[in-house]
């Protein structure tokens, strides 16, 4: 039949081809933009750096044993004042008043045989020398529980500052290194610092016989370091 201005087109076929011709693009797109999409990378760098152990804490304590516990509140207590009394003359030490206990001791059968009271308190300064001299006056009527070394929140902050720098330089040295072996550049996306460090616990003191006379030379200390750590850890994009 012969074809006329009013006669339908046949037009099905070629909206068939359409879709397909737009998928094909739409896929050649998607591909390009996967293939566009920068690389991801994750690192970590750490670095450390030594701080003076400029701050010393120590805790002592006043023990006691006797038949009732009234008798060994007034021992203990008397003990505890007189060292207080005596931290008073060392103005550069921060003196803080610690827990007491009072427990009996059972016979063997079963009965309360005694008693034991224990009382502490804690001492603590960046004055060492002055605190060496106060606790070898102390330790003629109280026992030396523990010291520890550390360094005080400003020095371990100045070292923990350094320490961020050198992890954070390593880290951009290492994104280099990655970028670099691509042949492309790098861009920093995140970020995140932790700090650490390795700190000595409470040095336990073995006790000793308590000095016959006030004037008792002063307790031995080596100061020494710590070592504070900065771990950096992120994520870079190679463009």
């Amino acid at each position: 039949m012969p074809l006329t201005s009013s006669t339908p087109r046949a037009s099905l076929p070629f909206r068939c081809r359409l879709p397909h011709a737009a998928l094909a693009a739409f896929s050649l797109l998607a591909a390009g933009a996967a293939l566009a999409e920068p690389l991801t990378v994750n690192l970590s760098s750490e670095a450390s750096r030594p701080a003076a152990n400029d701050l010393m804490q120590a805790t002592l304590s006043a023990e006691a044993s006797g038949a009732t516990p009234a008798e060994l509140s007034r021992r203990v207590n008397q003990a505890v004042a007189e060292a207080l009394k005596l931290a008073k003359a060392y103005p550069a030490i921060k003196v803080q008043s610690g827990g007491t206990s009072t427990y009996p001791v059972y016979a063997k059968g079963g009965a309360i045989e005694s008693w034991r009271m224990r009382s502490e308190i804690s001492l603590e300064s960046g004055d060492t020398a002055s605190l060496s001299e106060l606790l070898g006056k102390l330790q003629t009527s109280l026992a030396v529980s523990s010291l520890r070394m550390l360094p005080s929140p400003e020095t371990r902050r100045t070292a923990e500052n350094a320490a961020i720098l050198d992890a954070i330089d390593l880290f951009k040295a290492r994104a280099k290194l990655v970028a670099d072996a691509q042949g492309k550049s790098y861009g920093i996306r995140e970020l995140s610092v932790s700090t650490g460090g390795h700190f000595a616990p409470p040095v336990p003191v073995l006790r000793a016989a308590k000095a016959m006379s006030a004037d008792a030379a002063p307790m031995p200390i080596e100061s020494g370091e710590s070592l504070v750590s900065v771990s950096v850890s992120g994520r870079i994009e190679i463009e």
